[in-house]
């Protein structure tokens, strides 16, 4: 508060530094009211100036009055012989003033009804004083409002001031308003915010204000309508008032802060509101509307600054712009009313004091409105930042809900992909049993039925030797004996008949026959004890098996199917004795072997030398079987599907798809590994790797 009454001082004594203008100008100055003469002017000529009101200055402070007053002047006898002397009556809120001679003839009608933009010395209330010996003069004054009424003469041009320099100051006072007039018009259109609607209303009327004080809106718009010449300020100042406080309280939050002020606020609009409604409708109240008008000018700066500041302690920070803006504003206002009450000189300080104040308390609250913008734009960034914290955070714990459902899927996915691989493992093993408890029931009677005639035939292959043996002993002793013993006849007659038999071939012939059936019955025996060795049904337990048995029965199995364009190339090592269920590997051999019979068998035409390589390695604690051919390989897509069950790139009614799925199920249940490597036109490699020893003792 002290910085206040220090800077409110400044301003006052740099008013009052000022050079005042018009106190030596006139040897005497008196004043009396129209109802004394009662508009007589010969009656007003005969008062002495003893009689009449005598002023020891040029300003004269006649206060509020529904009369006309009457002012005598004599200009100081040294400031009669200057050149180019103006009277002046500088203040534009006069209505109507009266110019007379001595003798009573009008010089010049002045005031706001009388304002005319072709005459510039209207504006300034200003009178040319004509050469005269006649140094009296008698001026007429009305005055809807307060009777301030300063007088001074202008010596040539070293006091005046041009119409062009008034105009370019309140040029670039209207600028300055119609500038901040179309910005906030714009930020309003832009935002929607109603508080520029109200701000843009405010600066109107405060411009308005400005224009109607200065004497523009009246020369430009009602010249003629005396109404408004008089009432058009204090209309625009209701306006301004109301509209000022309205837009204080709301742009202050006192709403929101404190609810019994905002009502006080209301409360003075509502009395602003009554004084307009007695300026527009006659009440008979006459110069009361103006003298509430008056006090509530000085209750509304002060009530404003009271608000701003309690606005600025509760926190909120834009109410500093509104606290200068209208701290200023009282302090140009405190000025004007002290030059009014003739407390400081009149100069262009004191006179364009409020239009100057008027210019920085809109700028400052403009500047507020922009503060206030900047703190909801940061506020709006401190709400969306708590909002994507908030937003990052539940975004964090739905990553941690989803992870943990994940997991629990997961988990749940490998439960159901457990049990269906155990399902599909079950499934192809039982298919695997009942295919190979069916085939080694068949195979073991087939063995069993081949069996008998073979051992019925093989075992009558040497007997039937030595029998046909003893007979071509018996006809070899006739033909010698025969040769010695027959006649000539006799011998023509037994070599007629060995031609036309043929002896010597059919003697051949049996021996080639007999060798045939003899070969015959070894291969049926071995095929026989093949079948035998690949079914092996009765056999459950893990026993130590010859892998090399295996395999070769396996090839003996598949020879009818091989196409003899196909080589077999074994490449066995020394392998030791294998803890294994011997059908059950039987079948691997089986399978995969086949497998790459029918890749060479479809594309033979392709394949020059088609070739099944078949290897053997044994180590300290396992043993290795690679069955390799040359064929057209697999395609990725193809090598990752390879073992699931049912899959197959055969046609239908070519394959089932079980084959590698019971494959891969026999190996990993023997503990060993199986491992493919394959490329499209690389061929393709089957490495199963088994361990020597089995840790279980039995399978089931």
């Amino acid at each position: 508060m002290n910085k206040v009454f220090v800077f409110l001082s400044v301003l006052v004594i740099l008013a009052s530094s000022c050079k005042e203008k018009g106190k030596e100008d006139f040897s005497y100055v008196g004043w009396t009211t129209d109802e004394v003469v009662n508009g007589d002017f010969e009656k007003l000529k005969k008062l002495s100036n003893d009689q009449l009101n005598v002023s020891e200055s040029s300003f004269l402070a006649l206060g509020y009055a529904d009369y006309s007053f009457w002012i005598k002047l004599e200009v100081n006898p040294k400031f009669r012989t200057a050149e180019n002397t103006s009277l002046e009556i500088s203040n534009p809120m006069l209505n109507e003033i009266q110019i007379y001679s001595s003798n009573g003839v009008l010089l010049k009608e002045l005031g706001r009804v009388n304002f005319k933009w072709n005459d510039p010395k209207s504006f300034f209330n200003r009178f040319e004083i004509p050469p005269s010996d006649d140094f009296t003069y008698f001026i007429k004054v009305n005055s809807y409002g307060n009777n301030n009424i300063p007088i001074y003469l202008i010596k040539g041009n070293e006091d005046g001031w041009t119409i062009d320099e008034r105009n370019l100051f309140f040029g670039i006072y209207f600028g300055i308003i119609i500038a901040m007039f179309i910005y906030n018009m714009f930020l309003w259109v832009s935002t929607k915010d109603n508080l520029y609607g109200l701000y843009i209303a405010y600066i109107f009327f405060v411009g308005l204000t400005q224009g109607i004080l200065g004497g523009y809106i009246d020369a430009f718009f009602f010249q003629n309508n005396p109404y408004l010449n008089q009432n058009s300020f204090y209309l625009s100042t209701v306006m301004v008032n109301i509209v000022g406080i309205f837009y204080s309280l709301r742009f202050l939050n006192i709403k929101k802060i404190n609810p019994r002020i905002y009502n006080a606020g209301l409360t003075i609009i509502s009395v602003y509101i009554f004084i307009l409604f007695a300026f527009l409708v006659d009440l008979g109240i006459g110069q009361l509307k103006i003298r509430l008008l008056q006090i509530f000018l000085g209750i509304v700066p002060i009530f404003l600054l009271s608000i701003s500041l309690y606005s600025l302690r509760k926190g909120y920070r834009p109410a500093k712009f509104f606290l200068l803006s209208w701290f200023l504003l009282i302090c140009s206002m405190v000025i004007f009313l002290l030059s009014d009450l003739n407390i400081l000189p009149h100069n262009f300080l004191t006179n364009y004091i409020f239009t100057i104040g008027s210019i920085f308390e809109a700028l400052l609250l403009s500047f507020a409105l922009a503060d206030k913008i900047n703190i909801l734009k940061r506020e709006k960034e401190i709400e969306q930042a708590e909002k994507m914290k908030v937003l990052r955070e539940n975004e964090e714990l739905i990553k941690e809900q989803n992870t943990m459902l994940e997991e629990k899927v997961r988990l749940r996915t490998d439960e159901l992909e457990q049990a269906l691989r155990n399902l599909q493992n079950t499934q192809s093993q039982l298919v695997s049993q009942e295919k190979m408890a069916s085939l080694g029931q068949l195979t073991a009677g087939i063995a069993h039925e081949i069996n008998n005639p073979i051992n019925f035939v093989s075992s009558n292959i040497a007997p039937l030797k030595r029998d046909i043996k003893d007979i071509m002993e018996v006809i070899e002793f006739y033909r010698e004996s025969g040769a010695k013993e027959f006649s000539t006849d006799t011998k023509k007659e037994a070599k007629q008949l060995e031609e036309d038999l043929e002896l010597d071939y059919v003697l051949d012939e049996v021996d080639q026959l007999l060798k045939g059936m003899e070969d015959g019955a070894k291969r049926t025996v071995e095929i026989v004890k093949g079948l035998r060795l690949f079914s092996r049904v009765d056999e459950q337990d893990v026993k130590k098996v010859d892998l090399h048995d295996g395999i070769n029965s396996t090839i003996i199995l598949l020879n009818s199917s091989i196409p003899g364009k196909i080589r077999i190339v074994r490449e066995f090592g020394e392998l030791p004795m294998v803890e294994c269920l011997a059908g059950k590997i039987n079948q691997v051999f089986m399978n995969i072997i086949n497998n790459a019979v029918h890749a060479l068998s479809d594309n033979l035409d392709r394949i020059a030398d088609p070739v099944i390589t078949i290897r053997t390695k044994a180590f300290s604690d396992h043993v290795k079987i690679e069955i390799e051919d040359n064929g057209p390989g697999m395609p990725e897509n193809v090598k990752q599907r390879i073992f699931e069950p049912f899959f197959t790139t055969k046609a239908v009614g070519k394959g089932t798809g079980l084959g590698l799925s019971i494959v891969y199920s026999i190996i990993e249940n023997h503990k060993g590994t199986l491992e493919v490597l394959t490329e499209e036109g690389q061929g393709t490699t089957f490495i199963i790797s088994l361990p020597i020893y089995q840790n279980a003792p039995k399978y089931e």
